[in-house]
């Protein structure tokens, strides 16, 4: 008797397994690691655009003697990515050892700065001759004040051990005297080749299908913001299979630039009741006024007309920014903006 139900619990024992969790090994096929995580440089000379601000910290990676460094510029650029690299390229094998990092999904009040952060600069780490311990504050200019003021201090005391390096968006909002103990490296936006080179190339090992006009689109979209632009791709990827134009739209949901070229090229016009009706049909669709009105200045930028009236044309779209930007985002704004475009396409003539 007691046989047989040793029998049955041995012949029960696959089934609990099908009714538990996958195998490790089967799950991993399950989940796609993201595209930004996935082909982010691990080498500083791997990193696309800002060539000066990457041979700078280049230089400092081989030389070893790290300043404290503040990054600052648009998100999507290789800030942090520029920070990890270097990173490991000082400290090598003892990279967990001697960094920490924090970023603002972290409480970062003053208490963390007294307590977390001098704690790591006070603690003894095992590291390659000449080299450093690191702390990583990435978005430092959420940081609050108190915390940014008892930041100076400990930058000064444990300089002989620890070096600081901060990523954030605008450097103006860093206190004066952590910049000035800090060397400062600025990125811009990434020019459109750029993104369209590494876009290419992911495209190329992930086996993406796509055409022309779909990458064109990705790359409107993404705006030199290289995060942007592959997380675009896998979404269009994932979602529709062909990387066409109007499925990167539909995934990224802004106003079509193609619509807008149509209402700009009512206003050159001047056909002011065609201009408003496809502005109309933009609103309709359920676009904020800061959608739009952020299309349309890029599509006036890259516009073929003459260059009077695309300079009076971006001056008045500026002066709608501001008046949006300001909470006056009403129908009436953009149908105001229509007016004085199509006045200046008049006095033009």
């Amino acid at each position: 008797m007691a046989t047989e139900m040793e029998v049955d619990a041995v012949a029960a024992e696959p089934m609990a397994v099908d009714k538990g969790k996958q195998p490790a090994n089967g799950s991993t096929n399950a989940f796609e690691l993201p595209w930004v995580e996935k082909y982010r440089p691990t080498l500083i000379k791997d990193i696309v655009g800002n060539t000066d601000a990457v041979a700078r910290l280049q230089v400092i990676s081989e030389e070893g003697n790290m300043p404290n460094l503040i990054l600052s510029g648009p998100p999507g650029t290789g800030k942090t990515t520029s920070i990890l690299c270097m990173a490991h390229a000082l400290l090598g094998p003892n990279y967990k050892e001697g960094v920490l990092e924090l970023n603002a999904s972290d409480d970062r009040g003053i208490d963390v700065v007294r307590n977390k952060i001098k704690m790591f600069a006070q603690k003894k780490a095992t590291l390659p001759p000449g080299r450093h311990k690191i702390i990583i504050l990435d978005e430092a200019d959420s940081m609050t004040g108190g915390a940014q003021q008892a930041l100076r201090r400990t930058m000064e005391i444990y300089s002989n051990t620890t070096r600081f390096a901060l990523a954030c968006n605008q450097s103006t909002k860093i206190i004066e005297p952590i910049q000035s103990r800090c060397a400062i490296v600025r990125y811009t936006k990434l020019s459109d080749a750029e993104v369209l080179a590494r876009v290419l190339q992911v495209c190329q090992m992930e086996g993406v299908a796509h055409v022309p006009q779909g990458l064109e689109a990705i790359v409107f979209t993404a705006d030199g913001d290289m995060r942007q632009a592959l997380n675009n791709l896998q979404a269009t990827h994932s979602g529709f299979g062909l990387v066409n134009q109007e499925n990167v739209f539909k995934v990224c949901d802004q106003p079509h630039p193609l619509l807008v070229a149509d209402i700009v090229r009512n206003c050159i016009e001047a056909h002011i009741d065609e201009a408003y009706d496809g502005m109309r049909a933009l609103c309709d669709l359920g676009y904020s006024a800061m959608d739009i009105i952020t299309t349309v200045f890029r599509v006036v930028r890259n516009f073929n007309m003459d260059e009077f009236l695309k300079l009076e044309f971006i001056r008045e779209v500026g002066f709608c920014h501001i008046r949006i930007s300001d909470g006056s985002n009403s129908r009436l704004q953009l149908s105001g903006l229509l007016a004085k475009m199509c006045t200046v396409s008049l006095k033009a003539r």
